[in-house]
C-alpha cells in the first residue's frame, strides 16, 4: 500500500497534516499501528512538532546522501515519475493533482507488484549461470 499527495510545501505544519492523514488511510485498509517511521533528514522531520504524530512509532532518519537506506521510497519514486509523472502532459497542477488520486487507487489495488519469476525448485547448475566460472575453467 502507497499513500500518496501532491503538497504545496515542505513545512513541519505540511508534514504533520500529511501523517495524519497518511494514518487514516491506513487505518481504513486495517493498518492500525505504525511501529517506524522513516524519513529523510529534512528541516520539517526535525521540527519538535513532528514528533507529536509518531504515537509511539520510532522515528528513524536515514543517513544524508545515502538513498539505498531508504530503497522501498526511492523505488516507488522511480515507479511514480516514470509510470505517472513524465508519462503525460499535464495542462496545470489542479490536473495533476487530480490524476494522482486515481494512479494511488491504480497502484494500490490493480497494479502488479511482483515481476519475479517464480523459484524452481531445483537449483541452477554453475555453468548455467553466465556470472560464474566454469569450475572446469582454470
Amino acid at each position: 500500500m502507497a499513500y500518496t499527495e501532491a503538497l504545496p510545501d515542505e513545512t513541519a505544519r505540511t508534514a504533520i497534516g500529511f501523517v495524519h492523514r497518511a494514518r487514516a488511510f491506513f487505518a481504513r485498509h486495517g493498518i492500525t499501528h505504525i511501529h517506524r517511521l522513516v524519513t529523510d533528514n529534512g528541516s520539517c522531520y526535525r521540527a519538535k512538532d513532528f514528533a507529536t504524530v509518531l504515537h509511539g512509532a520510532r522515528h528513524q532518519r536515514i543517513t544524508p546522501y545515502t538513498p539505498r537506506h531508504n530503497s522501498k521510497v526511492e523505488r516507488y519514486n522511480r515507479i511514480l515519475a516514470e509510470e505517472f509523472l513524465y508519462a503525460h502532459v499535464w495542462t496545470s497542477e489542479e490536473h495533476r493533482t487530480a490524476a494522482l488520486a486515481v494512479w494511488n487507487i491504480h497502484y494500490n489495488y490493480h497494479r502488479p507488484h511482483c515481476r519475479r519469476k517464480p523459484a524452481t525448485s531445483t537449483p541452477a547448475s554453475p555453468t548455467s549461470r553466465p556470472h560464474t566460472a566454469s569450475p572446469r575453467s582454470a
